[in-house]
């Protein structure tokens, strides 16, 4: 179920469904915005600020059903990640959500609403946010309104680390493989059944990335897909004494018994060059030893 694709004049909203972010990321969001011929509303409690978070369960629960609920609405732009996301979603009234389907763009956090919105049949964006825009790529910008205006889009890329050659294709779904493997066995997981998954993550010790693997093996993930795009996994930490794996190896002894195309080092996730993904939609994926691209239909 692809959202309605964007045209000049269409309404975006900005809302923070988690941390809080300050004025100046939002402000120079809406200008980036509207040099698109887009109109940007900024949702009423976005600026505001609860402890860590942006507001109360109940201001962030407020602003994401209003602009769920507002026909008027085309796009809903979170505006950072965090952590405060899975505290909405049971809270929210998807109804009119599936009568009137609107894109929702992040990434980090915002893979929750990816998640869910994969269970239910929905398309969504994996994308920059205004925390970053100031310092995104042209391309991670240029990538995100060309999904929005076009529905679709051609990635190629060289990799560093060498590749599980193949061709296949399916709906990409994914996102940050911390938050993912915490929805495994919920109701907000989706079927993985030959879709293509993509994954990325900050910070996390190498040997938290093994344990999500485990996860994502021993829950079947691993079994039904059909391809695995790795993208940005910055800020990694090893232990003392070292872990003894490299993320690579980590991913790939996780694959000994699975003959399916491995794609490294896609340009999104936490990067400044953080390139956009059109979940819920079908896709190619052509992986050589040092390049992969992925071709929407």
């Amino acid at each position: 179920m692809l959202p309605q694709l964007l045209k000049k004049g269409d309404i975006v909203v900005i809302l923070a469904p988690a941390k809080g972010i300050e004025k100046d990321f939002i402000d120079f969001a809406v200008e980036t915005i509207e040099k698109k011929g887009l109109k940007a509303l900024v949702s009423q409690n976005c600026l505001g600020q609860h402890n860590y978070f942006s507001g109360t369960i109940k201001e962030r629960v407020e602003d994401l059903q209003w602009a769920i609920n507002n026909e008027d609405v085309k796009a809903i732009l979170c505006a950072r990640g965090g952590y405060g996301c899975i505290q909405l979603l049971d809270r929210i009234n998807w109804a009119d959500f599936l009568d009137h389907p609107k894109w929702i763009i992040g990434f980090s956090d915002v893979t929750v609403f990816h998640q869910h919105l994969a269970s239910i049949g929905a398309s969504s964006l994996h994308a920059s946010m205004p925390l970053n825009f100031k310092s995104n790529s042209e391309l991670a910008l240029s990538s995100m309104f060309e999904c929005l205006e076009t529905g679709t889009i051609e990635h190629e890329w060289e990799t560093k680390c060498q590749n599980i050659t193949g061709s296949t294709q399916g709906e990409v779904v994914g996102g940050n493989l911390a938050v993912l493997a915490g929805l495994i066995g919920t109701k907000h997981m989706p079927d993985y059944q030959n879709k293509l998954l993509f994954l990325e993550d900050v910070g996390e010790h190498l040997y938290a990335i093994d344990r999500y693997f485990y996860q994502l093996s021993k829950s079947g993930v691993l079994d039904q897909i059909r391809g695995l795009i790795v993208g940005g996994f910055s800020g990694m930490k090893d232990t003392d004494p070292p872990y003894g794996s490299d993320l690579q190896t980590i991913i790939k002894t996780h694959f000994t018994y699975h003959a399916i195309p491995i794609a490294f080092d896609f340009p999104g996730g936490h990067l400044d060059d953080n390139r956009a993904l059109i979940f819920g939609k079908n896709a190619k994926l052509n992986v050589k030893e040092g390049s992969a691209e992925l071709i929407y239909d």
